[in-house]
């Protein structure tokens, strides 16, 4: 990215064979795992990326999920809205929470007492929760190859239930190749039908889909 600097934080984790960087920007630095960038940083910022997020699901308020926690900063800018009040965010690897921890811009995110970090796996802990207790769900999960679970029947089944009637599910797929895209969300959306969801729309902004329950 023009601009970009050297990492801020970067380290190889035995425990999970994987290389870690954090890494500066012109606002918020991304994380990246193993090469892989983990938000987007080449037409528009992190920052900026994580607002588009949030602008996508509209009026939010209530109780929310953010399925992968990442550095936070979807929870974050979630929690700093007035009406909501409860954000939940999952994460499992504790490499990524240690790197959060020492993120100036992920401070919120172990301060604001509206965040509940919970340090797990997604697709075992959305099982704890009863059904309709969130009024919104912010899924931003890993590449498919990387985490296919997090894109399954089983998974989308279980965010339909934890999601109450009328409630919004922002689930980012990005902008795959052409050939491998249109099967790509294809298959997400033949799923998330399958699971319940009937009102489905791309918002282009955040590279998501909209989802109403």
């Amino acid at each position: 990215m023009k601009g970009e600097c050297v990492a801020q934080i970067r380290f190889y984790s035995e425990k999970t064979g994987k290389f870690y960087r954090l890494v500066r920007t012109k606002t918020w630095p991304y994380l990246e795992i193993s090469g892989i960038r983990m938000h987007r940083a080449d037409i528009v910022d992190p920052k900026t990326d994580a607002l588009l997020k949030i602008r996508a699901l509209g009026r939010i308020y209530g109780t929310i999920l953010d399925s992968c926690t990442g550095l936070g900063y979807t929870a974050i800018l979630a929690a700093r809205n007035k009406s909501v009040r409860k954000v939940i965010t999952i994460e499992k690897d504790e490499n990524v929470i240690f790197i959060a921890r020492k993120n100036p811009y992920s401070r919120d995110l172990f301060e604001n007492k509206k965040i509940e970090l919970i340090v797990g796996d997604a697709f075992q802990e959305v099982r704890k929760f009863r059904d309709g207790y969130f009024n919104f769900i912010i899924h931003d999960p890993p590449r498919i190859s990387i985490a296919p679970e997090l894109y399954s029947l089983e998974f989308y089944r279980q965010l339909h239930r934890i999601l109450r009637v009328n409630g919004r599910i922002l689930h980012y797929v990005g902008r795959p190749g052409i050939r491998q895209g249109k099967r790509y969300v294809k298959g997400i959306i033949r799923r998330l039908r399958s699971a319940g969801f009937s009102r489905i729309r791309r918002d282009e902004s955040s590279l998501s889909l909209i989802i109403e329950k």
